[in-house]
């Protein structure tokens, strides 16, 4: 079995941390990083995510998480959003895209240009932010990911006000928040081993 298996065997939804324990900033920005690299639909990373250290602002939070401890007990809390200003982040991505490029690859460029903004016009504002929140957890997923790697616990994490939590983190206009991620260390292991379904009812080959 390889390392990377065993960790995410190690791994599980952490529900109560051990608050005298904080990550190191070398872990944390690891973690970012791996959210950074996470491959999205036409590269165009349509997530921000707020990092939260600070205590009061995470016991308010946890105000609007239907008490969830964790939220609070955690070393830091990952609020994973979706952007939904769409065209801004075509203009981020194709601005970035076209540094160093030649005359020729420019012109390309602007033909990606074109399919990207059509694209976004052929969608009403649901349908884009549906499709923001599945590249939001496909970045959740190698967080999740990282986190084991490093041997440090996390916890995703749905059941919260979106609209309180947006209020509380002051987001702008363009940001809606969608889902989190509880960092830090285990306050005690997992009662039972790990339960999944096996291979013949997951997989089908062909």
């Amino acid at each position: 079995m390889s390392s990377f298996i065993k960790n995410l065997n190690w791994r599980f939804a952490t529900k109560q941390f051990d608050t005298k324990k904080k990550l190191k900033d070398k872990d944390l920005e690891t973690i970012l990083e791996s959210i950074k690299m996470v491959p999205t639909s036409f590269g165009l990373q349509p997530f921000h995510v707020y990092v939260v250290k600070n205590q009061k602002l995470k016991n308010k939070i946890k105000l609007n998480s239907f008490l969830q401890p964790q939220v609070s007990e955690c070393s830091h809390l990952l609020v994973f959003c979706i952007e939904k200003d769409i065209k801004k982040r075509i203009k981020q991505y194709l601005s970035k895209t076209s540094k160093g490029l030649g005359l020729k690859e420019k012109v390309k460029l602007q033909t990606s240009k074109a399919m990207l903004l059509g694209w976004e016009k052929s969608k009403n504002d649901t349908q884009i932010e549906n499709w923001a929140k599945n590249q939001a957890y496909i970045a959740l997923g190698f967080a999740l990911a990282a986190c084991a790697e490093l041997k440090i616990d996390s916890c995703p994490m749905e059941g919260f006000i979106p609209t309180q939590v947006d209020k509380l983190l002051k987001l702008p206009d363009n940001l809606k928040s969608v889902v989190f991620l509880a960092l830090g260390y285990r306050k005690n292991n997992p009662k039972r081993t790990k339960v999944r379904l096996g291979n013949t009812e997951l997989f089908t080959h062909l």
